[in-house]
């Protein structure tokens, strides 16, 4: 134990110790590459200086100029911006929803939904996005066929992803699919929580549902709600398997979001700099919305 100079009671080092292995083995699977990529931002490299490895020479501030001063990257910017916007909305909206009815229904019930739920966030991406270009396939498509019976829609051999709204619709359901059951069992598990003699004291003062809700439930449960709503704009930010998947590993222009964009300048027009450089946009961005994420869960932490 290290000793206090102010003669207080010496903090145990076992803790630190025991936390050490992974921070250290975090910090050579995820600080090497980071530093590398940052290093990288700031090079030119080229399929040159990766064949033969030799040094790239130093670009400074010239690729994140090149690539700011560049407005189909703030279209890419405000896209993804949207795109996260549209997926937390929905998996939270829906998440709650689904916690609210499993809170709801008898013990059978909601040992179903919890084992449809864990079955869904078991599925492999590539399985599930597999499934969603199946089911609206232009040619085979289950979801055109069920729309096309109804009376005045003729959805036959039509294209979604021929329109990148209709496009990003589809893929919005991918991810909404694959994140839903995450957000459901996560604020089911906070509602188990809430002590139910505060819920029926509401209701005995003449509170109605919305009430109750509003000014009961939804607090109650709203530190987990800010911190899996800051984690899934923090996933769907980042968004890459889906796209990538749906489009057949050649996603059009339209469909580029950050992560598609870096990966492309990259791998694809060998712009490993560019890349780079576009990557390291995305991360700030991303440290910007954890500064927000723990700003708000300090404030909550002293309003309680």
């Amino acid at each position: 134990m290290s000793a206090d100079p102010a003669g207080r009671r010496p903090r145990p080092r076992l803790p630190y110790l025991l936390i050490a292995p992974s921070f250290l083995a975090l910090l050579v699977v995820l600080g090497y590459p980071l530093v590398d990529m940052v290093t990288l931002a700031f090079q030119d490299m080229t399929r040159k200086e990766l064949f033969s490895g030799a040094a790239p020479p130093w670009a400074g501030l010239g690729q994140f100029r090149t690539i700011l001063g560049d407005g189909f990257f703030w279209t890419v910017v405000a896209r993804t911006a949207l795109f996260t916007l549209v997926c937390v909305s929905l998996t939270m909206v829906l998440g709650l929803l689904v916690a609210l009815l499993m809170r709801r229904t008898s013990p059978w019930v909601r040992a179903v939904l919890a084992g449809v739920l864990v079955a869904v966030w078991a599925m492999p991406v590539m399985v599930a996005a597999a499934i969603f270009r199946w089911l609206f396939d232009a040619d085979y498509g289950l979801v055109n066929w069920l729309l096309t019976t109804l009376p005045g829609i003729d959805l036959a051999r039509h294209n979604w992803f021929t329109d990148p709204w209709q496009g990003f619709a589809v893929i919005t359901a991918v991810v909404v699919w694959g994140a839903l059951p995450f957000a459901a069992v996560s604020l089911h598990a906070a509602l188990t929580q809430i002590p139910p003699e505060l819920e029926e004291a509401a209701l005995i003062d003449g509170a109605r549902p919305s009430q109750l809700f509003r000014y009961v439930t939804f607090p109650a449960i709203k530190p987990l709600f800010v911190m899996v709503t800051t984690l899934m704009a923090i996933w769907d930010f980042g968004v890459f398997n889906q796209i990538w998947l749906m489009r057949g590993g050649q996603p059009e222009r339209e469909y580029y979001l950050l992560g598609v964009y870096s990966f492309i300048e990259s791998f694809a027009v060998n712009r490993y700099s560019t890349g780079a450089a576009i990557a390291l946009v995305t991360v700030v961005l991303l440290l910007a919305g954890a500064v927000v994420y723990l700003r708000q869960m300090l404030r909550l932490g002293e309003a309680e």
